[in-house]
């Protein structure tokens, strides 16, 4: 994320000096806001802002910086929580805060990240923020909790159209529909309705695409662990693809893996299994779903921005959701 956001965030979080336990706290709640990221979300409720005609120089710019660090600050503390959920290995090219620290102590960081966030809401002044948070809030858990309950019941006999409402869910709104909201919010403009159907269909070729990623990434530039989704048993539009025509021996030697937690898994297995969706069409389909969410939400981003505020922002706006729904890093 931008400096001036990073600023923001860790202005809002407990200072040391208080007693080691709470220096310690005060590291934890520092931890992922610090390691970096790629800021998408919170630089698209600052385009969004721009596009609806909210000038950096004006003074309610603020609020809309307010927004954006709020942004930040929910997607460290979900992320938090989801990698002790996944029982993930390395967040942002780094062991994920539970391995550092423990579960029970992971958990209350992101519970404080949490809080902290609600505090830049506040202080943003923005009307309609708060219903929009709240609303981000349930969609994703709602998306969370489909992921999760699916790997929970062994659930394999899910169709690609599962898949897309659970993503829709879960990715696109904290992704691509809040963020935009929040903009025009900020700018003092009502949010269009076709940002919905746009940013479901934008944050599902966002999430594609990093289902792709995870198979076939750079891991320096992917920031988590490659293969990792087939070590938590996810269900991506790739693997429930290749199970409709994997051969009988793969599929059942996938399954029995799948059937095991994480640390119980045959490395060797799981590495052919990685192979075999490589060698299989799947990652070529999944690309062409992605593809075909992507010129649906950007014809839709497109009409809702038509006579936007700032035309030159809104121009700037979509190329940046184009860059990242079509994203190869």
């Amino acid at each position: 994320m931008r400096p001036e956001l990073l600023a923001r965030v860790l202005s809002l979080l407990p200072a040391p000096g208080r007693r080691p336990e709470l220096d310690g706290y005060a590291a934890m709640l520092r931890d992922y806001p610090q390691r970096g990221g790629k800021g998408i979300r919170s630089e698209l409720v600052l385009a969004s802002a721009r596009a609806h005609g909210l000038n950096p120089d004006a003074p309610t710019w603020d609020g809309a910086l307010w927004l954006a660090a709020g942004v930040e600050m929910f997607q460290n503390w979900v992320l938090i929580h989801d990698d002790i959920e996944d029982d993930s290995e390395d967040r942002r090219g780094r062991p994920a805060l539970h391995r550092l620290h423990g579960v029970p102590l992971a958990i209350n960081a992101g519970d404080g990240l949490h809080a902290y966030m609600w505090e830049a809401v506040w202080k943003s002044g923005v009307p309609g923020s708060m219903d929009a948070f709240l609303g981000m809030i349930h969609r994703t858990a709602e998306g969370q909790h489909l992921d999760l309950c699916w790997v929970e019941d062994s659930r394999w006999d899910l169709t690609p159209d599962d898949y897309l409402d659970m993503v829709r869910l879960k990715t696109s709104y904290y992704t691509v529909v809040v963020p935009l909201a929040l903009g025009a919010l900020a700018a003092g403009a009502a949010p269009h309705a076709a940002f919905e159907p746009a940013g479901r269909a934008l944050g599902a070729a966002f999430q594609i695409r990093d289902d792709v990623l995870n198979l076939t990434g750079d891991p320096q530039k992917y920031g988590k662990e490659i293969g990792g989704d087939l070590l938590e048993g996810k269900r991506t539009l790739i693997t429930l693809h290749w199970l409709e025509h994997a051969p009988a021996e793969q599929r059942e030697a996938f399954l029995a893996q799948m059937r095991l937690p994480r640390p119980d898994k045959d490395p060797q297995v799981i590495a052919d299994v990685h192979r075999w969706l490589l060698d299989s069409g799947s990652v070529a389909h999944a690309q062409a779903v992605a593809a075909q969410e992507a010129a649906l939400g950007l014809g839709l981003l497109e009409q809702a921005l038509q006579g936007a505020a700032n035309p030159d922002a809104a121009r700037e706006l979509i190329g940046a959701m184009r860059a990242l729904a079509t994203r190869d890093a």
